[in-house]
């Protein structure tokens, strides 16, 4: 039999998210603990974020003064973004002179993998004093109006006023709260492929989208720059075999068809994605006792970098809601408090969501509406600028629909 222990908070999940809430709850002097169901150094393998918003940044220094200049410092800033259309440009812009390391002004955005951006966020943890249980599975979850009683499958038992669930898209604090994904999951796919940069004779830090690249047989490929590597998106057709694409022998044939061969043999990870486009039906239970931040919470297409951006608010959000919740004089004030962290952080996922989803519209290889749109934009592109700016931004999620385009075809 195990320990029973009790706290304010119980944190489910060390990944970046977790990192995020452990750090925010300690910096409010809250009793809490992470709770991460694999080992300490666990081998975090994956193709995962590269980039973080201004925003995001502030929220971070505002959590732990330095920890935003930290990553920014340590991240890099791609200064030019470029847009072809079947190899033509159809849109560029150089924002000229960048500067991550400015000690006053944080930068509109920083780029770095997600294997940094743990590791600060960790280090800055640590130097706090952030609690944290290593190779503790979940297993069950009791939840009632005075609180949650967890179970680790190690049989310790840990009672907490309320928990926050960061353990991602297999979410057991999720089910155990009977929260379910509500939404689509994508028809594309999408081989996704890391490589390390050549420190000897980098590429420019461009982030560069081809629509349709001519020596991919019409398929979409973007490049985005971060610390150190490239990651390049290949968008298959729907009538392609993933398994034809996948795997680092196959991405060494047709790699050097879009980049300079020696990336060939610098390969860290390559895998496949058909995406969800999922919110939660809740962000807190019935009890207001639990609740959700990042992938256990949402998952969506990472057009727009809506993935941790949006986990990181979610986890600071949640923390304030608690912070209320932990004063509040009365039952009713209690769960208002949680209700509406719970609530702001929907709307924003719903609204990510259909980001990402107007995005995957707006690149879709097998769409008749869009690539008459797009073969219009790119045909206008001379005499109307502002159609090169609509196609840059669709890997994105359009802000805008020009006027030219909106009758459908």
């Amino acid at each position: 039999m195990g320990e029973t222990k009790k706290t304010d908070v119980v944190v489910v999940g060390a990944g970046p998210v977790g990192l995020v809430a452990g750090l925010a709850l300690k910096e409010k002097g809250i009793s809490s603990v992470v709770i991460e169901a694999e080992p300490y150094g666990r081998p975090r393998a994956g193709s995962r974020a590269i980039y973080l918003h201004n925003a995001t940044l502030k929220l971070l220094e505002e959590t732990s003064k330095g920890l935003g200049f930290t990553l920014a410092r340590n991240g890099i800033i791609w200064p030019v973004k470029r847009t072809l259309y079947k190899g033509k440009q159809v849109y560029v812009r150089n924002y000229g002179v960048t500067d991550n390391k400015d000690p006053h002004h944080l930068p509109h955005f920083t780029s770095l993998h997600q294997h940094e951006i743990e590791k600060y966020l960790y280090e800055a943890c640590v130097h706090a004093g952030v609690e944290f249980v290593w190779g503790e599975p979940v297993q069950t979850m009791d939840i009632s109006k005075s609180g949650v009683r967890l179970v680790t499958e190690n049989g310790n038992v840990w009672e907490a006023e309320y928990v926050i669930g960061c353990d991602g898209a297999r979410s057991v604090v999720r089910e155990q709260a009977g929260l379910r994904f509500e939404g689509p999951r994508t028809a594309d796919t999408f081989i996704v492929v890391d490589v390390k940069e050549d420190p000897d004779n980098p590429l420019p830090l461009e982030r560069t989208f081809h629509y349709q690249h001519p020596a991919m047989g019409g398929r979409n490929v973007m490049f985005v720059p971060f610390k150190d590597g490239w990651r390049i998106d290949l968008q298959l057709l729907s009538s392609d075999k993933p398994e034809d694409y996948m795997g680092v022998e196959n991405v060494k044939k047709w790699l050097p068809k879009v980049m300079d061969p020696k990336y060939a043999d610098s390969i860290t990870w390559v895998s496949s994605y058909r995406f969800h486009q999922v919110v939660v039906n809740a962000f807190t239970d019935e009890h207001h006792r639990v609740l959700l931040a990042g992938e256990a919470a949402h998952l969506f297409a990472p057009f727009g970098a809506r993935g941790l951006n949006s986990g990181v608010p979610d986890a600071v959000i949640a923390v304030r809601g608690i912070e209320k919740a932990l004063s509040a004089s009365s039952e009713e004030e209690r769960k208002a408090a949680i209700a509406a962290s719970a609530k702001e952080r929907r709307i924003a996922a719903l609204w990510n969501r259909d980001g990402s989803s107007t995005a995957l519209h707006h690149l879709q290889g097998d769409s008749r509406e869009m690539n008459m749109k797009r073969e219009i934009a790119a045909s206008l592109v001379s005499v109307v600028p502002s159609m090169g700016r609509w196609l840059d931004e669709g890997p994105y999620g359009p802000k805008f629909g020009p006027p030219e385009l909106t009758t459908k075809y």
